[in-house]
């Protein structure tokens, strides 16, 4: 991996351009909490799908994430710094805009960069996120809680413990994966939503409780489209490969 420094934090990342020579219409792509580029986005054969469909992936570990540089503080994972980070990538690479693809927290920052840098965007997937983003601001104490837990094994079961037991799978730091839970939290409201003119595929599984329904965050996006991804939870939607699929052929359209 490469590393580059945004706003005085060490960012690492992937930059793959598809085969034969070419260049490739970019695409950066932001992964979930606890995850890393890696998990999110290498393992599910996102890499492989969108540089065989020609397209120039650039894809780096969050603050705090896989190689990333860990911070401790909750304010350092504020979702505007997160979406900045993503930007500042951009300007690193000299790429003026690009097609974004976030999961989960990464579909969160991905909201608060076209909000943001509505400039830099040509077309965005919300994927495992649908209402939740504007019915709740995301992870918060129970998670940040499970995660400083002496173990895992002294968790009940519910979402704390599935959190704790998926960062250690990643190998994350679960002392800057809490204080990520209580800092990168917004709830977006409906008229931010509804300003945000690029055209967005909001992606979920019709059995992923995390991420809420597509459909109603879809009509409130001037320009989105909804897609329910069938028998897919949280973690298995990732890699479906009907998700792939349709979101390469939604980009495809606002090339």
């Amino acid at each position: 991996m490469q590393e580059f420094s945004s706003q005085g934090v060490r960012i690492a990342y992937i930059d793959a351009l598809p085969g034969g020579g070419e260049s490739g219409r970019p695409v950066l792509l932001i992964h979930g909490f606890a995850s890393n580029h890696a998990v999110n986005w290498v393992f599910p054969q996102w890499l492989k799908t969108l540089n065989g469909a020609g397209r120039r992936v650039v894809a780096f570990d969050n603050r705090g994430h896989g190689r990333s540089q860990k911070l401790y503080r909750p304010g350092d994972y504020a979702l505007d710094l997160m979406a900045a980070d993503a930007r500042n990538l951009l300007d690193h690479l000299a790429i003026p805009s690009a097609d974004i693809i976030g999961y989960s927290l990464g579909a969160r920052i991905a909201t608060a960069f076209a909000l943001a840098y509505p400039e830099r965007a040509n077309a965005f997937v919300f994927g495992g996120l649908g209402s939740k983003l504007f019915e709740t601001a995301g992870l918060g104490e129970p998670i940040a809680e499970a995660l400083e837990a002496p173990s895992a094994a002294d968790l009940s079961e519910g979402l704390g413990k599935t959190f704790r037991l998926f960062a250690e799978t990643t190998k994350g730091d679960l002392k800057a994966l809490a204080a990520c839970a209580r800092g990168a939290r917004r709830k977006f409201t409906r008229a931010e939503l509804a300003a945000i003119v690029d055209p967005v595929l909001v992606a979920a599984g019709t059995k992923d409780d995390i991420a809420g329904d597509p459909q109603p965050l879809a009509a409130i996006l001037p320009a989105g489209e909804a897609l329910a991804i069938p028998d897919r939870d949280h973690n298995r939607s990732v890699g479906d490969a009907a998700f792939k699929k349709a979101a390469v052929a939604f980009l495809d359209r606002w090339s």
